[in-house]
Order: C-alpha cells, then sequence, then structure tokens
C-alpha cells in the first residue's frame, strides 16, 4: 500500500529499547478532507528519513500491522500500526515550459462567397 502527501512532521529516533528503535513520519495527505498519517520506520528503516523535510511531497510505502495483547484484567485489546518500508519524493508539479505557438497566418478572404448557397451540415 501506499500513501502520498507532504510531510508534516519527521520525530526524532526513539530507542525504545536495547534492540528496537523506531522513527515516526506524519504525511498530511492531498485530498478533501485532509489526513494527517502518522508512519513508524523500525530499525534500519529509520535511517530512509534523514534526507526528508517538512513540506516536501513523498509517497511512503507501507504495510498495515495489527496485533492483540491481554491487559492484567484479562481483556483482549487490539492494536494497528502502520509501517514505512520506503519513502521516494514526488516530482515538484513546476509548470511545464513549451515553446510559444506560432501566430497562425491570415487567410485570403474567400471571393466567391454567397450567403444563399445551402450547407448540408446537420448543425
Amino acid at each position: 500500500m501506499e500513501v502520498t502527501g507532504k510531510v508534516k512532521v519527521i520525530n526524532a529516533e526513539q530507542q525504545v529499547s536495547a534492540s528496537f528503535k523506531k522513527r515516526e513520519l506524519v504525511v498530511t495527505t492531498e485530498e478533501q478532507y485532509p489526513q494527517h498519517i502518522m508512519i513508524e520506520f523500525t530499525q534500519d528503516k529509520c535511517d530512509l528519513l534523514n534526507s526528508y523535510k517538512q513540506g516536501e511531497a513523498v509517497k511512503v510505502s507501507i504495510n498495515l500491522r495489527g496485533r492483540e495483547w491481554v491487559n492484567p484484567q484479562g481483556e483482549t485489546k487490539y492494536f494497528n500500526s502502520i509501517q514505512g518500508w520506503r519513502i521516494e519524493r514526488l516530482a515538484s508539479e513546476a509548470p511545464v515550459q513549451t515553446a510559444p505557438i506560432p501566430a497562425a497566418e491570415a487567410f485570403e478572404p474567400a471571393s466567391n462567397f454567397k450567403e444563399e448557397d445551402h450547407d448540408d451540415l446537420p448543425f
């Protein structure tokens, strides 16, 4: 799956445990009702965010993850996370430069035009 939008936030890397680190990215989608999607990059994927900055248009490849947890009271809870595994810059939408269209040459006036001539075009 993919999420496209503009980088809103890139958080610092967090060392969660001795063997696990993560970094969070928030991407704001560009649609009628923009969404702020938080995406986690973990372990060696954290470094992918080093060259990105706020405001850049990106496309992020993601996986949805879900897990089950039973709390001490015996209640089962479910959690979802969005994990990023690739990020790419989108081409900026700069105006396309095209060569100017040369002016059309003037047509010679019709010399034998008669208003009375019937035209059989259907419109």
